[in-house]
């Protein structure tokens, strides 16, 4: 009886041991596809197991789905419309935006992604390209503000560079450095000169970063989107001052 009773006891814990192994793969699994979405969801979720359970319900559901890449016809012609849409953005920032974010939806529309649903678009769009969903979410929150007047230029810009972060990605290209930055913040609705650069966390509320390297900027970026300048100020007339008294300049008194 006693030799029974440790068989079923080696025989649970040998269960159990599987049972946390499949759990750690899958685990890790999710971690390494998902990412930066993963935490995102734990957070969202409060639970690991709860989060998991709604990543691998996405995964489900793409794998539904008919995804497919684009010819080499199509992403050309792509690459070329958004070339169109990069040279647009010089006069038209606002109209650009707009235009990237349709062109986005188009290719994705190609592809075999529904675009019906601002969050679904995200949850399927996270099973495959979670390394630029960051900047799909910043994208399309500047164009939400833009619809309504409420985005400056450099804004829009950091809208464009985002937005190509996710076309890349979706056209099957590797994004540059730029693009894989990690994106936490947005600048939309804070003064210029104060905004936080996006996923540093610099700017007003933020503590002061200690010796921080100057960063550099993206050449590409300078050029495709340029940032919105500020006019010199006009000299002062030299003639609108009066000319100041000097002492030859008073009355003599006359002597008595």
């Amino acid at each position: 009886m006693t030799g029974t009773i440790v068989i079923i006891i080696v025989v649970i814990i040998v269960l159990a041991a599987i049972a946390a192994g499949v759990m750690y793969q899958r685990r890790r699994r999710l971690q390494e596809r998902f990412g930066p979405e993963y935490d995102r969801m734990v957070e969202e979720k409060g639970s690991k197991t709860k989060a998991e359970a709604e990543l691998t319900s996405r995964q489900r559901r793409v794998a539904g789905l008919d995804i497919r890449p684009l010819d080499p016809a199509a992403r050309a012609r792509y690459q070329e419309n958004w070339a169109a849409v990069q040279e647009q953005f010089v006069d038209s920032p606002q109209e650009a935006v707009m235009a990237a974010q349709r062109l986005v939806m188009t290719v994705m529309q190609e592809r075999g992604y529904p675009t019906e649903g601002g969050d679904q678009v995200m949850a399927d769009l996270s099973v495959d390209h979670a390394s630029v969903l960051d900047h799909y979410r910043a994208a399309y929150d500047i164009s939400q503000r833009a619809a309504d007047n409420q985005a400056s230029t450099e804004d829009l810009r950091q809208a464009m560079i985002h937005y190509r972060a996710l076309f890349q990605d979706l056209l099957g290209e590797t994004p540059s450095t730029a693009d894989e930055t990690p994106v936490t913040e947005t600048t939309v609705g804070l003064p210029d000169g104060d905004a936080p650069a996006v996923g540093t966390g610099h700017g007003p509320g933020y503590p002061e970063p200690v010796a921080d390297p100057e960063p550099v900027a993206d050449a590409r970026d300078t050029a495709a989107y340029p940032a919105e300048t500020v006019p010199d100020a006009e000299p002062a007339d030299e003639y609108d001052a009066e000319p100041a008294t000097t002492g030859s300049d008073l009355p003599r008194q006359r002597r008595s």
